[in-house]
């Protein structure tokens, strides 16, 4: 079976899908055989393509853009100070501002330009007459937030993970950082996306929200503090529960330490802790809220452990992201509430 960090490709895929905030229906996970891919890269590669070659058939996305210059005929705006200031009335034209309807946009040029780097020539070639453009992580994630069309989602979802993985990361002296320190990086951030979404989808009733900044309500202003933002916080609606969740996509959910012990991050509680207790004071259903330690397995037994602090529960878990997918999302339910039924199978 294909693997990258030993997560079986087909896995991954679905992984990417949440973490781009798309379901994974069986249009999209059913593209033919994703574990033709051997590698992560060739997994990007194998799907745009895919995703293009489909979108040729029905036809290439349009949108309008803003032009401007002279024509003979007068369309959308006329621009009086460029029109006398080229005399270009004297000339039976006039400066138009106006817009067209075409495929030559930033969503089809963006896709072009990914296909012509990744080295599908062919792909390139059928969608002549879309100018190239430099690839920006930033600039494509802004685009890909405005398609309204799924399928150009993905494929631009697709394109910035291309470009921000050619992104310098961290340096080590004069070098960069080797591959695999890469790909641990890039897997750390869909990690993280992909369980908020999930959460997202199935989780009726909650409000699930990423990335919250919480307040240490210091009683004098010290501006050393670092922020606190843990990666999710969720709040049942009819019972006000809290639950606190920390994804950590490390590849030892217990280190050991100086006795050969395996025990707890310890640097990974403190920071949970920090979370809860600095929150505690807000409300009652704040002092009870929950803190949880989510990490990644591959091929081992899933870890469920609780900490009880006076009122206060820590809990460490871990979902194997090398199970049948069905499985792993039976596993994110349970970790939340061991209540709630599994999602429906895709």
């Amino acid at each position: 079976m294909n693997t990258t960090h030993t997560i079986p490709i087909r896995n991954l895929w679905h992984m990417l899908l949440y973490a781009w905030n798309e379901s994974p229906d069986i249009k999209l996970s059913a593209l033919g055989d994703v574990e033709d891919a051997a590698t992560f890269d060739a997994l990007l590669k194998l799907m745009l393509a895919k995703l293009i070659r489909q979108r040729l058939r029905i036809g290439l996305g349009r949108d309008y853009t803003n032009e401007s210059g002279l024509i003979k005929s007068i369309r959308g705006r006329i621009n009086f100070t460029q029109s006398l200031k080229r005399n270009s009335f004297e000339q039976g034209q006039a400066y138009c501002e106006y817009q067209t309807y075409h495929v030559n946009v930033p969503k089809n040029q963006i896709i072009r330009s990914t296909l012509h780097y990744v080295g599908l020539h062919d792909l390139v070639k059928a969608l002549d007459g879309i100018n190239f453009i430099e690839l920006k992580p930033d600039a494509i994630r802004r685009v890909q937030l405005e398609c309204k069309d799924k399928d150009y989602r993905v494929m631009l979802g697709i394109c910035e993970l291309i470009a921000r993985r050619e992104m310098p990361t961290d340096f080590a002296g004069d070098y960069l950082q080797p591959v695999i320190e890469r790909d641990a990086l890039t897997l750390h951030s869909i990690y993280e996306r992909f369980v908020a979404n999930f959460y997202r989808f199935h989780l009726k009733g909650w409000l699930v929200t990423a990335q919250k900044h919480l307040t240490w309500h210091e009683a004098f202003s010290n501006d050393l503090l670092p922020i606190m933002r843990p990666d999710l916080m969720l709040e049942e609606k009819s019972s006000g529960k809290i639950l606190i969740i920390d994804t950590k996509f490390t590849a030892n959910s217990l280190v050991e330490n100086r006795w050969g012990k395996q025990d707890f991050d310890s640097s990974h509680l403190y920071q949970l802790y920090a979370y809860l207790k600095t929150q505690e004071h807000l409300s009652e259903k704040h002092r009870q809220a929950n803190g949880i330690l989510l990490y990644p397995t591959v091929h081992g037994k899933n870890l469920s452990e609780v900490v009880q602090l006076q009122e206060m529960s820590l809990r460490v878990e871990s979902v194997d992201l090398s199970a049948e997918w069905q499985e792993i999302e039976k596993r994110l339910i349970e970790v939340v509430t061991p209540t709630l039924p599994p999602p429906n199978p895709q």
